[in-house]
Formats: C-alpha cells, sequence, structure tokens
C-alpha cells in the first residue's frame, strides 16, 4: 500500500527530481508538477496529503498556487524558496504555508518537517469535543473555528497552535513551547514561524484575542 500522496511543484529539474526520489525512497506516493498552472491543476485532481510547493514558479508563482489550492481543502503545504528576505517568508506563510525551508536545504530535514506536518494533521482530540473561550468556539472533531457565530478558515497548524494556545487560556506559552507542541521541533529553532503563524491568526481572529508577552511568547485571552 502507498505512503501519503505528496505533490511536489518545483520548476528546477534536479531539485523536483531529487526530492521526488527521497520521498519515494521514505514511503511516499509523489506527484510532480514544474509550473504553477499544472501545480494548482495536481492538486485539484489528485487531493495530496501534502504540498511541496516552490516559491518562485513560472505561469503562477509560488503564493497565488497556495492561495488557489487552499480555498477548496486545507491542504498542509511546505513552502521551498531561494529567498531568505523576512518579508518574503512572512508573506508566504500568510497565505496558507504551514511551514517553509530555505534552498539550498537537507533532504533528511525536509523529510522530518513532512512527517511532523503529516503528524500534526493526523493528530484527532474525542468526536465532538469542542473548545470554547469566550465567543471562539474550536470544533476539534470537524477541525472548524467560529467567533461570534461566524466561520473563520484557518491552515492546519493555524488550527494546531490556536487549539494549544486555547486549551489553557490565559496562560503565556514560550515560543520554544509552541514549536516543541505544535511543530514538533525540540531544538528552539524557528521562533519566526511561531510569530509570523501567530500574525496569521490575529489578522483572521482579530488582534484582541492574542496577547504577546514581550521576550517570551504569546497567551490567548478572553476575548467578548
Amino acid at each position: 500500500m502507498s505512503g501519503p500522496l505528496i505533490c511536489v511543484i518545483e520548476d528546477e529539474d534536479a531539485i523536483a527530481t531529487a526530492v521526488a526520489a527521497r520521498l519515494r525512497g521514505e514511503g511516499f506516493a509523489v506527484e510532480v508538477a514544474t509550473d504553477g498552472p499544472a501545480g494548482v491543476a495536481l492538486c485539484e485532481r489528485l487531493l495530496p496529503d501534502l504540498v511541496v510547493l516552490d516559491l518562485l514558479l513560472p505561469g503562477l508563482d509560488g503564493l497565488e498556487v497556495c492561495r488557489r489550492i487552499q480555498r477548496s481543502r486545507p491542504v498542509p503545504v511546505l513552502m521551498l524558496t531561494a529567498l531568505d528576505a523576512e518579508t518574503d517568508v512572512l508573506v508566504g506563510l500568510g497565505v496558507g504555508a504551514d511551514d517553509y525551508m530555505t534552498k539550498p536545504f537537507s533532504m533528511r530535514e525536509l523529510v522530518a518537517r513532512i512527517r511532523a506536518l503529516l503528524r500534526r494533521v493526523e493528530r484527532r482530540p474525542p468526536a465532538g469535543e469542542t473548545l470554547r473561550v469566550g465567543a471562539l468556539e474550536l470544533d476539534q472533531a470537524g477541525r472548524r473555528v467560529h467567533v461570534g457565530g461566524a466561520e473563520v478558515a484557518l491552515t492546519p497548524t493555524e488550527f494546531e497552535l490556536l487549539t494549544v494556545l486555547a486549551s489553557r487560556p490565559g496562560t503565556v506559552h514560550t515560543r520554544e513551547q509552541l514549536l516543541a507542541e505544535v511543530w514538533g521541533w525540540r531544538d528552539g529553532s524557528g521562533t519566526r514561524t511561531v510569530d509570523s503563524h501567530v500574525r496569521g491568526l490575529r489578522r483572521k481572529l482579530g488582534p484582541q484575542w492574542l496577547r504577546t508577552v514581550q521576550g517570551v511568547g504569546y497567551a490567548l485571552e478572553v476575548a467578548s
């Protein structure tokens, strides 16, 4: 039986071939597209479990591809970028990417990131459990979020991050704690990723829900 299906959308043949070969060797089923429109069509046809997506693509750039493939279903997206500017990373995470890696990257780390993303999506709490914090409701079984009765669309990682914060409202979570609980990273690297996803939650939920404790981390506040 094939493992989870991963779509790799990458226009550099050497990288696409190497990534696909490594992932197949790790037991994943892999399909490849080499430009933006083909990548969107591939994801719409196959409904993959995860997408590895290059930022710089012909036809449609990675940001637009990410927006389009997230419209119908919240598939996890790991974005690859040759750019290391903070703005590019934040924009990528802001349009629905769950994680990112900067080229050149380690194949071993890529596989580890992919497995961590898939584990987060597979985690399911007891059926019917709903977290409520003021006007905020998290339907754990259906993985849906409502604020004041209005549904808010979140990426898989945003949902996991909000669940951790909502499970202990008012408690300050350090960035390192959030990296360990949500991303599964134990070395403390990647705090910028936490900050980027918190910005995304603020934009979608409203700024009043998330309190920053300077130099420490974040807490979910009870807002009306």
